[in-house]
């Protein structure tokens, strides 16, 4: 079997995309799926990962030479709204056009039971979910860089953290403002600014941070962010997965998480800390109490305060690395084997 895996935009796209595309390149090596990154119609299926122009084409031809086409859901319009410039336009168009393309496929491959329950008001086509996974071996050693990074950045145990593109929708107010309320600990976002892609309200967010919370931009080796972070704090509002939450995990740090439906599966006080939107009637009296957006900031700060103690961190995190190896590449690589042989 001959997969034609395509990525269309691979030198330009990063973060989760680009991470997904790696480690589904790296589980088609363990299970021996001979593979090429050209978009060719010599191969026994079409493996889209970017639903753009040229992708879209290959798509069509695929179809009339009798190709089984499959096309990942990376990219939903609810998750690229407010993540650059002016990507909150562009996602009102983009839904149509996602309909469009993704209908072009004969599967979709759907990175959780969420993100497949928001395709399935795209297209009517089959799905299956495939988690995008974590990869250990990414992660190998970390421990050791914990000095290194704590000391780069002036950190302090307990360290509250984040790894990813600084963008609004991964829920930079409420972190920022969680930093506000928290002077004594350090907050620390691993990742790219990309300050010419940020709006003004995004790029005012990180300028006046408190002086407790660090924006490292690009790091040269991300397993330092998992070395010097005790805590990782993922207020986001919408995500298709999560694979740094999936990182965090992996490396045994205690995680706190926004209780959205994507992390329907962690379940709140065993393998994570779980803060919901929902107030009581207490707190929608009193402002103090939200941030902007009207989320429960003081939810956050409350799960910050649970994990000073380095016992129950130790006790969420050993809980949480459990729980990911089911997310391993070792442990899904075969789904693609299957999924592939099913539509040849």
């Amino acid at each position: 079997m001959k997969v034609s895996h395509y990525f269309e935009f691979e030198d330009q796209v990063t973060g989760g995309i680009a991470a997904s595309v790696d480690h589904q390149r790296k589980m088609f090596d363990r299970v021996g799926i001979e593979y090429t990154t050209e978009p060719t119609l010599d191969a026994d299926v079409l493996h889209l990962n970017v639903m753009g122009p040229r992708s879209v084409w290959h798509a069509r031809r695929a179809r009339k030479a009798g190709v089984p086409v499959v096309a990942h859901t990376h990219v939903t319009a609810e998750d690229f709204g407010d993540s650059f410039r002016f990507t909150n336009v562009l996602a009102r168009p983009l839904k149509p056009y996602l309909r469009r393309a993704y209908g072009l496929a004969d599967r979709l491959i759907c990175p959780s039971e969420y993100n497949r329950d928001l395709i399935e008001g795209y297209a009517d086509v089959p799905t299956t979910v495939v988690s995008n996974g974590v990869d250990r071996e990414k992660l190998a050693g970390f421990e050791s860089l914990e000095t290194e990074y704590r000391e780069r950045y002036d950190l302090d145990p307990p360290t509250v953290f984040l790894v990813g593109h600084v963008i609004k929708r991964k829920g930079l107010e409420t972190f920022v403002e969680t930093a506000h309320r928290t002077p004594d600990v350090d907050f620390v976002w691993f990742g790219p600014i990309d300050r010419s892609l940020k709006g003004r309200e995004t790029t005012k967010l990180i300028d006046e941070a408190p002086a407790n919370c660090t924006f490292t931009g690009f790091v040269d080796d991300i397993r330092g962010a998992y070395a010097a972070g005790d805590v990782f704090c993922f207020p986001t509002h919408e995500e298709n997965e999560g694979i740094a939450l999936l990182e965090a995990m992996a490396a045994g740090k205690p995680v706190v998480v926004r209780d959205i439906e994507t992390f329907s599966w962690l379940e709140d006080g065993e393998d994570c800390l779980k803060v919901s939107d929902e107030r009581d009637r207490e707190r929608e009296s009193s402002a103090k109490h939200t941030d902007a957006r009207g989320d429960n900031v003081e939810g956050f700060v409350d799960a910050i305060d649970e994990l000073r103690d380095a016992d129950r961190r130790a006790q969420l995190g050993e809980a949480a690395a459990e729980r990911s190896e089911a997310f391993s590449l070792d442990a899904i690589a075969d789904r693609y084997r299957s999924l592939y042989a099913d539509l040849v």
